[in-house]
């Protein structure tokens, strides 16, 4: 009887809380797949997803495929909301996963859902809760190939708790509270500053219109209606539109103030339609955006507050809120202060962008023939005469990119990528000869081949050393026989070597190698002291220096790194590093990141990509590691030697870096070139043990002449916040100024 009543009870409730009195919780639901046979299924539709009923056990997940594309994951988590896009998390893709979830101090999650990819095709899919999970990962790792692997805390995704006053630094859980909140900060800051419209607009919208649906139309315009009245004007050039829908919605509009309609009457494509669009502008400014794209509120007034306070800039470019079919908030993309070497690998620049008048006029607006990177090829074309303060940040998402996968550039992609490294190759091009662009480490980003046109010079490889034969074998067997770069020396500083084996390694180098050179002198370790005394001894063009715990992974490696000194300015090149399990370690140093300086993104897979792709291509860091560090002879002769007196051991590399940045140089990081390196292998961690009070002397110095804490590194957003290795997006009082 008691039994019966039980059963009675649970069917009354909800089915969610239901499975919360069962002993085991129930199975999955999978949507979108048919099972073919034992953990295999096909997609029926493009958006498979396996849905997970809350469960206070850990769940192991396993799902691998063979379809174009491979995985790309989705975690999503009903927190009694259902299931929201803005609230779902991407994981790492590729051919397969490993993932387990840990639910500890989740108690409002409902449910999970998981999407495989968005598309079509067979994959396999197993999964277990607890032990039988842990079981399952070990059967899944014993099966030996590599395998993608996470691991994620669920109460990381939980609605964060607003404790906090208002106008403090605090985390936003989601993009549209963000967009929100930076626009609630435009309408308290702007609100009755532009009140008086100017003779004419100070900005022209130029947007292109094939058979656009009249839908979209009405989203653009009720967002331009939304803007400061007279500051600008929306320039819609069609291109010669056959749908009456279109052409019906041109004839209700003809009369919209501020609303200029063109009509082209052949259709010549996009490059043509805007050029037309351009020359009826009367804006002192102007800008681009797609027929199904949007303007965030205030855009207009931010930007026009960035001219007045930025009178020397040419070119303008904000943030931009990426958006669904319905204009619903997915993601922010916060972007760095400019980066023209980032912008060789990337169009992060993108939407929205504002070129005044005789910029464009120079450059000659769009070229046909760059279908679905005809923006990118301006961009290069535009910008590479302008210096870099004449091009400026606005941290604003004035843009709202609806991706709905209708675009051009969205459904011809590999037209797009073609057209885009077409765009590159002559941007770079010199009298000499052409450059060769290659895919980057994400297929449809780029990678210029500087490092196969570029002098290669001389190079000095200075490595410090004290006993440690077997890592001083690695790195000698590394660089005289798995690099092929043809003209180095290798300068070995070593401060009091007892070891007989690294005794008999140097003299079997001298005997072997002309280009070996050994300084040994017994002396307490002091890091900066040995890179300067084995530059002394340099005779190269550059210096290269290298750590002994350091391993060669590629013959190429600094062949790519003194090709990117080829970039303008550039003093510094630092590489990639992976730790010896394949997990990433130094992907560039963030000033400021901890406090002090840090590298960011520290522990992900080795291909993690990033915002934006940033860490798949190359780019300017304020400051790289030490362990793997190239400077030219005219960056160390400007900036001077290492501080061998204040950064004795730590730090001394940002100190340079900041240092050479003052001096004019900048600092370049690529993926391309990477290394394994067995960090502190020699001598320990320095933030431990004997060594941590000389670790803090090095510290306040970092403090006291650079003024780390305080440092805003351009690389990151002023949306970003600097205590995680993985900066976060955080709340401001007020809006950051253009930089």
């Amino acid at each position: 009887m008691k039994r019966d009543r039980l059963r009675t009870t649970l069917a009354r409730l909800p089915k969610i809380w239901r499975a919360r009195f069962l002993r085991r919780p129930t199975r999955p639901q999978i949507h979108g797949a048919t099972r073919l046979e034992g953990d295999r299924w096909r997609a029926d539709d493009r958006d498979p997803q396996a849905v997970f009923p809350q469960s206070r056990e850990s769940l192991t997940l396993f799902a691998r495929t063979q379809r174009p594309g491979g995985l790309t994951p989705r975690l999503y988590f009903d927190w009694g909301r259902g299931f929201v896009q803005v609230e779902s998390a991407a994981l790492p893709s590729g051919e397969s996963l490993l993932l387990v979830l840990d639910p500890a101090d989740c108690a409002d999650l409902r449910a999970l859902r998981f999407d495989p990819f968005e598309g079509e095709g067979e994959f396999e899919l197993c999964f277990a809760r607890g032990r039988e999970g842990e079981a399952l990962a070990r059967r899944i790792e014993a099966e030996g190939p590599p395998i993608r692997k996470a691991r994620v805390a669920l109460r990381d995704y939980a609605p964060r708790r607003r404790s906090r006053p208002a106008g403090r630094l605090r985390a936003f859980g989601a993009p549209h509270e963000h967009f929100l909140h930076v626009c609630a900060l435009a309408e308290a800051e702007l609100r009755g500053r532009f009140t008086v419209p100017p003779a004419t607009p100070r900005i022209s919208l130029v947007c292109p219109v094939y058979d656009t649906p009249p839908a979209y139309l009405d989203d653009l315009l009720a967002s331009f209606g939304k803007q400061i009245a007279g500051y600008a004007e929306l320039i819609m050039s069609d291109d010669g539109s056959t749908s009456a829908r279109t052409l019906a919605w041109f004839d209700g509009h003809a009369s919209v103030r501020g609303l200029v309609i063109l009509r082209n009457g052949v259709n010549r494509g996009i490059a043509a339609a805007s050029n037309v669009g351009v020359a009826a502008a009367r804006g002192a400014f102007v800008g681009f955006i797609d027929h199904d794209d949007a303007l965030a509120p205030h855009a207009v007034a931010v930007l026009a507050r960035a001219m007045e306070d930025n009178p020397r800039v040419k070119f303008f470019y904000t943030d931009e809120l990426i958006a669904d079919g319905k204009l619903r908030p997915l993601d922010v993309f916060d972007k760095p202060a400019f980066d023209d070497v980032l912008l060789s690998g990337v169009n992060y620049v993108n939407h929205l962008s504002l070129y005044r008048r005789d910029v464009l006029t120079a450059a000659g607006t769009f070229r046909e023939g760059f279908d679905g990177s005809q923006d990118y090829d301006l961009l290069l074309r535009a910008l590479k005469p302008l210096s870099a303060d004449e091009i400026a940040h606005v941290p604003y998402p004035a843009y709202i990119w609806r991706r709905d996968g209708r675009s051009f550039s969205v459904k011809h992609i590999d037209t797009a990528t073609v057209n885009a490294r077409r765009a590159l190759s002559e941007a770079y091009a010199s009298a000499q000869a052409p450059v060769p662009v290659a895919p980057a480490n994400l297929p449809d980003l780029h990678r210029v081949r500087l490092d196969l046109i570029a002098p290669r010079p001389k190079i000095s490889i200075v490595v410090p050393n004290r006993d440690a034969y077997p890592l001083m074998r690695e790195i000698a067997d590394g660089l005289f026989q798995r690099t092929d770069y043809p003209d180095f020396e290798l300068i070995v500083v070593d401060n009091g070597s007892t070891d007989p084996d690294t005794l008999a390694l140097y003299e079997r180098l001298k005997r072997e190698r002309p280009n070996f050179t050994l300084h040994s002198e017994t002396a307490p370790f002091n890091f900066s002291a040995q890179v300067n005394k084995g530059v002394a001894l340099a005779t190269g063009e550059a210096f290269l220096l290298l750590n002994n715990d350091i391993e060669v992974r590629t013959a190429d490696w600094l062949a790519e790194m003194v090709g990117c000194l080829a970039y303008p300015r550039t003093g510094v090149v630092g590489a990639r590093l992976l730790y010896p399990d394949g997990t990433l370690q130094h992907a560039g140093v963030v000033v400021g990141l901890g406090g002090l300086a840090g590298h960011w993104y520290v522990g992900r897979e080795p291909d993690f990509p990033g915002p934006m792709g940033r860490l798949a291509v190359r780019s300017t860091m304020t400051a790289v590691t030490g362990a793997c560090m190239l400077i030219s002879r005219a960056c160390w002769e400007a900036t001077g030697p290492f501080d061998d007196t204040r950064f004795a051991v730590a730090y001394n590399d940002v100190d340079f870096c900041l240092r050479a940045r003052a001096a004019g140089f900048r600092t370049v990081y690529t993926p391309f070139a990477t290394m394994t390196h067995h960090e502190s292998a020699t001598r320990g961690p320095d933030d431990s043990g004997p060594n941590r009070v000389r670790f803090l002397l090095d510290q306040a110095a970092l403090i006291e002449r650079h003024r780390a804490p305080d440092f805003l590194d351009p690389v990151l957003s002023p949306w970003r916040g600097r205590d995680h290795s993985e900066p976060q997006r955080i709340t401001l009082d007020r809006l950051p100024r253009a930089r």
